[in-house]
């Protein structure tokens, strides 16, 4: 590999992250060109090493420290089945914001990750937030995968556009967003209304999303601090829907409400 002497990309001023035990780890790798190219433009990540094909070096702007790599020497330096394209990226971590910083119900309409540990599923969240204007997705600080790899990838760069809360008890943050005037809604096959009924009564700014793990769904403490059970009706085709699709079609339903068409 030829390293090039451009200068890296300078510490634009992240703010301080907590400590290791509460948070995801350090610095990691991003593959794909849609997440790396969107990593490098991200201000919050430090570029530790990046890796280039001739042909990816073409798409990366001028000032940008790279080695050059052919194809196999990248896919050794990452996890076996990494569909890189030619692009690899060593980054730190971005910095979560505080709860804080989106409790106020004006602020946008927030998801929240209950116990969802699949990369893919976390990354595809991400992408649906940017699609439909979600404010943030609210983590938990160890049982979610950090913004690295799968998740970085799944979300085609939305890790590096919509920002994100880790938590140290989801039940607790819903209780606060509860205080504040949010309306939460917790996604459950076993809903009180169906989503639409929701949507059509509670769809405003404030709304909150929960969203549970696959095979356990929602935990019991946190569906108690939700407002409301809501599920998403299908045919009896399929018992149910996919994380990742379900948060789609509820973002949608959100955004469909304040954007004025019908749900």
């Amino acid at each position: 590999m030829t390293k090039h002497s451009t200068r890296n990309r300078p510490n634009t001023g992240a703010k301080p992250r907590p400590s290791r035990d509460n948070r995801e780890a350090d610095e990691g790798w991003i593959w794909g060109r849609h997440a790396v190219l969107a990593a490098l433009g991200n201000p919050q990540r430090e570029t530790r090493r990046l890796l280039l094909t001739l042909n990816a070096r073409r798409e990366i702007p001028a000032g940008v420290a790279f080695e050059d790599a052919k194809p196999d020497a990248i896919s050794a330096t990452l996890p076996d089945g990494a569909v890189h394209q030619g692009f690899a990226l060593r980054t730190t971590a971005p910095a979560p914001e505080p709860l804080k910083a989106v409790t106020d119900p004006t602020h946008g309409v927030l998801v929240v990750l209950d116990s969802v540990t699949d990369p893919h599923n976390v990354g595809a969240v991400f992408r649906s937030a940017a699609a439909f204007g979600a404010r943030a997705v609210i983590l938990q600080d160890r049982k979610a995968p950090p913004l690295f790899g799968a998740t970085a990838k799944a979300s085609v760069g939305a890790t590096e556009t919509v920002r994100h809360v880790r938590v140290t008890n989801i039940a607790d943050s819903l209780i606060e967003f509860r205080k504040a005037g949010r309306f939460v809604i917790g996604l459950t096959g076993g809903g009180e209304v169906t989503l639409a009924e929701a949507i059509r009564d509670h769809g405003g700014p404030g709304l909150v999303i929960v969203m549970g793990a696959e095979d356990k769904g929602i935990r019991p403490r946190v569906a108690e601090n939700c407002d409301l059970l809501v599920s998403i009706p299908t045919t009896e085709a399929i018992e149910s829907l996919n994380i990742s699709n379900a948060a789609a079609i509820a973002l949608y339903a959100a955004y469909a409400a304040r954007s004025g068409p019908k749900v």
